[in-house]
């Protein structure tokens, strides 16, 4: 067989040795794996090398180059094998466990190997393989843990694009409202404007019939009249008491009058257009403080769509990220606080077991045991307060709405019942970072909800 250089016989892709070489029909050969990964996620298959579209989806194997490799790499092998003595060339039966190197017997009593220590060369390799084996086996679980970890990002990544392609669908949801809200008030306000129109151009036209028939009466008149003048005096005399009469029925009166609001009311169209829409869009559209963060959501919790409700139900397919609570059945608001005064109501109605409060953002969500946390808990007919302290029954019956008040000044977290209008609880602590709203439902599937704000305008008359 002709010697090739190693040059020839790589791969233009990889730059090693073909592995499986495959035949284009360009004549390019190439590692299999290399055009299946070079082709990946591409619609039209072309050659890595000269970009010829190549009319084979899965080309054929280059067997004469295949053998012409494995043949390289076998004499490359064998040739590089150390064994013989590169001084003595004399078989290398020895391991010098000083110079951690292979020898042979008469390296052995030479005056570089003097009082060495020297072992069998099978005994040495197989203490070395066993050596190598034992620092082998970390990075063997170090590899199956990244293999698990793999598997949990490529989770992520799929779930990153079925995030996007839900949140995508409910933001065109939410648009297509507030877009039918908006032609629905053009129509309206187009219809006010066309009724307008038709009312104001029927009393103009009745209006100009009438001052029409007038005319028509008055030119007949005077035409008449102007005949009569012209007759013979005779003739004159004998019509002229007529004619007379025939003047009277028509007196002078004043000219008619444009009467006022004849004109379309422009300003009551156009005057503050788009802050009067704005100002009604407030009956269509709802605000809440305090809206559900998903990304922290118990895998057995279920947010609503807009993220203002939560319920516990089957098991969800989400990742394990950082942000998520476990075991705890709980799910953080989207927003923290550190300083000021802030508020947010919530309906438990029928909800048998839940807890609300705040807790800080440094909070250990994937613990055992949550030490930081200021909540009010309601579980089979009995209210608490809980807190890093310990924990208070109170004495409330089952609430149906509750508001939560943080001031995060003052250090207070304060409960009320909003059905009753009374004050539930007071917890104090001097909070030194953000603190995020907490919701949790331990059991039973009925939902807690947030209930939105009322909102309204306030015209500021200051100049």
């Amino acid at each position: 067989m002709a010697s090739r250089s190693e040059e020839d016989l790589c791969c233009s892709v990889c730059h090693d040795v073909f592995r499986d070489p495959v035949l284009l029909s360009c004549s390019h050969s190439f590692c299999k794996d290399c055009v299946k990964s070079w082709w990946r996620d591409k619609e039209e298959k072309l050659c890595p090398l000269c970009k010829s579209r190549s009319s084979k989806r899965k080309p054929p194997c280059n067997l004469v180059l295949k053998n012409l490799c494995e043949a390289f790499i076998l004499e490359r092998d064998q040739s590089s094998s150390p064994a013989l003595c590169s001084l003595h060339s004399e078989k290398l039966r020895l391991f010098c466990l000083d110079h951690q190197e292979p020898v042979c017997v008469i390296c052995r009593d030479s005056e570089k190997h003097t009082d060495h220590r020297n072992r069998p060369i099978n005994e040495a390799a197989e203490q070395h393989k066993k050596q190598l084996q034992e620092t082998l086996e970390p990075l063997k679980k170090k590899f199956q843990s990244f293999k698990r970890v793999k598997v949990k990002f490529d989770q992520t990544a799929e779930h990153i694009k079925v995030q996007a392609g839900l949140t995508e669908t409910q933001i065109k949801e939410q648009f297509k409202k507030l877009h039918q809200f908006l032609e629905e008030e053009e129509e309206a306000r187009m219809v006010a404007l066309r009724e307008e129109e038709e009312q104001k151009s029927r009393m103009m036209k009745e209006k100009i019939e009438a001052l029409s028939r007038d005319m028509t009466a008055l030119s007949d008149t005077i035409r008449t009249i102007e005949d009569e003048l012209r007759a013979e005096d005779v003739l004159f005399l004998l019509n002229y008491k007529a004619a007379v009469e025939r003047v009277q029925q028509h007196p002078l009166m004043d000219d008619p009058q444009l009467a006022s609001g004849a004109l379309i009311d422009k300003a009551k169209h156009l005057g503050n257009l788009s802050f009067n829409i704005w100002n009604k869009m407030k009956d269509v559209v709802s605000y809440s403080p305090v809206v559900l963060d998903p990304n922290s959501a118990h895998h057995l919790l279920v947010p609503s769509e807009d993220l203002t409700s939560l319920r516990r139900g089957e098991e969800q397919d989400v990742p394990d990220n950082p942000e998520r609570f476990c075991p705890f059945p709980m799910v953080l608001g989207s927003e923290g606080f550190n300083s000021g005064t802030h508020s947010w109501d919530v309906l438990v109605e029928k909800s048998q077991s839940w807890s609300l409060g705040v807790i800080p953002e440094s909070i250990v969500r994937k613990g055992e045991r949550m030490y930081e946390h200021w909540r009010l808990r309601f579980d089979s007919g009995r209210t608490r307060a809980l807190s890093r302290s310990g924990s208070t029954d109170l004495s409330v019956k089952k609430i149906q709405r509750i508001r939560v008040k943080l001031d995060w000044n003052r250090g207070e977290l304060l409960f009320y019942d909003l059905d009753t209008n009374k004050h539930i609880h007071t917890l104090t602590h001097t909070f030194t970072q953000k603190m995020f709203p907490i919701f949790q439902i331990v059991d039973g599937h009925h939902p807690v909800k947030l209930l939105p704000m009322k909102v309204s305008v306030m015209l500021d008359q200051r100049s």
